[in-house]
């Protein structure tokens, strides 16, 4: 499993297909992709979203994170801002941040990207 985060609007979703040679079909949207079924997506976007959603059901998204067996999964950093009022909007930042700790410590590699630009911060270069 590989793991791309960074923030929002910083060309992680490019950086995927470029690296990985994915496609656009290649991609799921966290935001609106069925959740059953995606334990083995070939790319996951967004996946802070797919966290949110689990929780709105009542799953456990740390669980999940457990089991997750994605080839790519990209998430927006969501914890480096203004602390949201609204406490489930804490608790998700909080859970989003548990599962991405529990996916970048079970991906062969994570990267980083900033303005487009790709760092590695786990693993070897591709």
């Amino acid at each position: 499993m590989i793991m791309i985060t960074g923030g929002a609007f910083q060309g992680k979703r490019d950086a995927a297909k470029r690296l990985f040679g994915l496609t656009d079909g290649d991609i799921l949207d966290g935001g609106s992709c069925d959740i059953s079924g995606i334990e083995n997506a070939r790319c996951i976007c967004n996946y802070e979203l797919v966290v949110k959603r689990l929780k709105e059901q009542g799953k456990d998204p740390l669980k999940y994170a457990e089991e997750l067996d994605c080839d790519v999964i990209v998430m927006n950093e969501i914890g480096c801002g203004i602390i949201p009022l609204e406490k489930s909007e804490r608790e998700w930042r909080e859970m989003t941040g548990r599962a991405g700790c529990i996916i970048a410590g079970r991906s062969e590699a994570v990267y980083r990207v900033c303005c487009g630009i790709v760092t590695v911060i786990k693993g070897e270069e591709n």
